[in-house]
């Protein structure tokens, strides 16, 4: 990667997700979410960024959205600080990638409430964080994402 896109907004700031979340779905259910989620990723147009134990990145992954569901610190206490944005900068991330992480995660959601006890009350605020991390995590613009800004 030539240069890292900085997006313009900066980093998301107090975006978490109701912690109730957490109190009401539960350790088990966010890992068995996120690894649904990670499934899907598996098998979309960004599939090459995923290689190799998808069950082993989906329980990283797990970790850290225990904690910002508003549980106990997993990820931190495993992996030491999350500094999410700089983690994913050996991937090309662009506006699209992002879309189609965004999409999966939309497909998991699902049904969320019978498959994993999400509590859909507080699903806008999820979603909302989701929109955020996301976009924080784009360090690639390609041709066709400034022009359509």
């Amino acid at each position: 990667m030539d240069q890292i896109y900085v997006p313009p907004e900066g980093p998301p700031q107090n975006i978490h997700p109701n912690p109730m979340i957490y109190q009401k779905m539960g350790e088990d259910n966010i890992y068995l979410m996120l690894e649904d989620f990670y499934k899907c990723l598996g098998q979309s147009e960004i599939k090459e960024m995923f290689q190799g134990d998808l069950k082993k990145a989906s329980e990283r992954s797990a970790a850290f959205f225990v904690f910002i569901l508003g549980g106990p610190p997993l990820y931190q206490q495993q992996f030491g600080h999350p500094r999410m944005r700089q983690r994913h900068f050996p991937f090309q991330i662009d506006e699209k990638a992002r879309q189609v992480w965004l999409n999966c995660f939309k497909k998991t959601l699902i049904d969320a409430d019978k498959k994993y006890q999400f509590p859909l009350e507080y699903m806008d605020s999820f979603w909302n964080f989701l929109e955020r991390f996301s976009g924080w995590m784009v360090n690639h613009q390609t041709v066709s994402d400034s022009e359509s800004l």
